[in-house]
């Protein structure tokens, strides 16, 4: 029934809210970046524990196999019979030794098979002799090198004369006669783009980077990494301060952060074959990233989450707080207003009416012979009677004006931007409505009068004072007889 507009905020749901979203949403956030961090703990300690140790010995054993193989085929060359007896009978035909060491080349798909010999100076390849050797010369360099070894073999890389300068990867194998004395270097190439691109599937295969570094900290073969050849660790950024120990350890798991902050993971381990140690690198970011997406999106869900708890927390609230607002504020039995929302709101508008003065008038209602009513037709019917009279008061008035019951039956009207004479008319015109239509209440017509008290608000006067005098008006217009209007004497 009621048509009011207002409602007396009995609590702020908008900061209730606030104050639950924010809780809500620091406890998801809380709560995930928990859950992120100790999933981040456990995921390095199970790269830095197990997973990248293992996959650097999976690495290893497959580097051993791929790259420690020509060490193999280079040793088995050294200690062949045919070579030395070949070398010791005084390199008669060089025929034969062309046809040997082409055929070790194309067997074990070698780029380069070569043989020097100690006594003759001669440089013999798979296609004949390639040139003499000279300690003079820069390019042999190696081969003096390898005469000097206390170890039987070096591996080195130097461009291959034999084959365009190509970059190679060299085994150079000491030869000894039957007797234990120096007689030749042997052993075959790889090129240094074959080897790059075994490692570089090994990279891929296994999501890593991969180089190896020299027993001086040099980086001597990448696959498709960003470092680069002949780099001196040992300036780098981030993992310089480390090499000394990392190189004395021979392997082991070790962290830095390089040039750019970000975190790497190192799994080192010597290849004794190759006097190469293999670095197997895993970037944190890397590593992370999924329960870093995983973070993210429990994130989203949670905001999610969040916001449809706040939308029926709001559509709950707003339901509960319009229910609540309605038993403080509205009349149960006649849908007015009640006493004390009319109290409230009579604050406000006393403050408008002294900022800018406007005529308002009081009627105050009495149900003439209520009380009979009761009795005569019970309870009931006399509240169907009080309710229906509610409801054409209401129906009679504009939309600004405000009813309230007052108490029992009686009826209190505020008539805003209203003179005397305008609610005296008023209240004639309520009056005599209700008095000729009547009431029926279980099929038995129930005559029903009202009497009215009218008083025009007086500026400085409370809310009391002016009810006061209509309530005078009204007890002026029973004593009459009912069943009239009267209007209260000024303050």
């Amino acid at each position: 029934m009621t048509r009011y507009p207002y409602r007396h905020r009995l609590f702020n749901h908008g900061r209730l809210l606030l104050i639950l979203g924010v809780l809500l949403a620091v406890g998801f956030m809380v709560t995930s970046f928990i859950s992120y961090e100790v999933s981040k703990r456990s995921i390095l300690e199970a790269i830095v524990d197990q997973s990248l140790p293992l996959t650097s010995s999976n690495i290893y054993s497959e580097i051993q196999k791929d790259l420690v193989r020509p060490v193999l085929i280079s040793s088995t060359m050294a200690h062949d019979t045919f070579l030395r007896r070949w070398v010791l009978q005084g390199e008669a035909d060089v025929e034969e030794m062309t046809h040997y060491l082409r055929e070790v080349r194309q067997r074990y798909g070698a780029f380069a098979s070569f043989f020097v010999s100690e006594r003759s100076g001669t440089y013999y390849t798979g296609d004949g002799i390639l040139k003499q050797i000279s300690p003079d010369e820069p390019r042999d360099a190696w081969y003096y090198r390898t005469r000097a070894l206390t170890e039987d073999y070096e591996i080195n890389v130097d461009p291959d004369l034999a084959n365009q300068d190509a970059l190679t990867i060299f085994i150079n194998y000491r030869v000894y006669d039957f007797d234990g004395n120096y007689i030749g270097a042997t052993g075959i190439g790889l090129t240094v783009d074959a080897v790059r691109r075994l490692v570089s599937e090994h990279q891929q295969r296994f999501n890593r980077k991969i180089y190896f570094v020299d027993k001086a900290g040099k980086v001597v073969l990448v696959g498709s990494s960003a470092r680069v050849l002949n780099v001196d660790l040992h300036a780098g950024a981030g993992i310089g301060p480390q090499l000394a120990q990392i190189l004395a350890e021979n392997s082991g798991s070790y962290q830095y952060a390089d040039a750019n902050g970000n975190t790497q993971i190192l799994q080192v381990n010597y290849l004794p074959e190759l006097k190469w140690y293999l670095f197997v690198e895993q970037g944190q970011d890397v590593a992370l990233a999924g329960i870093q997406r995983t973070l993210w999106i429990n994130i989203l869900i949670s905001l999610l989450i969040t916001a449809v708890v706040i939308l029926f927390a709001h559509v709950a609230l707003r339901n509960y707080q319009h229910r609540i607002e309605e038993m403080a504020t509205i009349d149960k039995l006649t849908g007015l207003l009640n006493r004390n929302a009319f109290t409230m709101l009579m604050k406000k508008l006393l403050a408008d009416h002294k900022r800018d003065p406007q005529p308002m008038a009081f009627l105050l209602a009495d149900i003439d012979f209520f009380k009979q009513i009761n009795d005569r037709h019970g309870h009931m019917a006399g509240d169907d009677v009080l309710a229906g009279i509610a409801r054409r008061l209401l129906d009679g008035l504009r939309e600004s004006d405000l009813v309230v019951r007052w108490g029992g039956e009686e009826l209190l009207i505020l008539l805003r931007h209203c003179d005397l004479s305008e609610a005296l008319r008023i209240a004639e015109s309520l009056r005599r409505g209700i008095g000729e239509e009547g009431f029926a209440v279980n099929g038995q017509a129930i005559p029903v009068t009202i009497s009215i008290g009218v008083t025009e608000y007086q500026a400085g006067e409370s809310t009391e004072q002016a009810v006061s005098r209509a309530d005078a008006a009204l007890y002026q217009a029973k004593n009459a007889g009912r069943n009239r209007v009267c209007v209260a004497p000024e303050a």
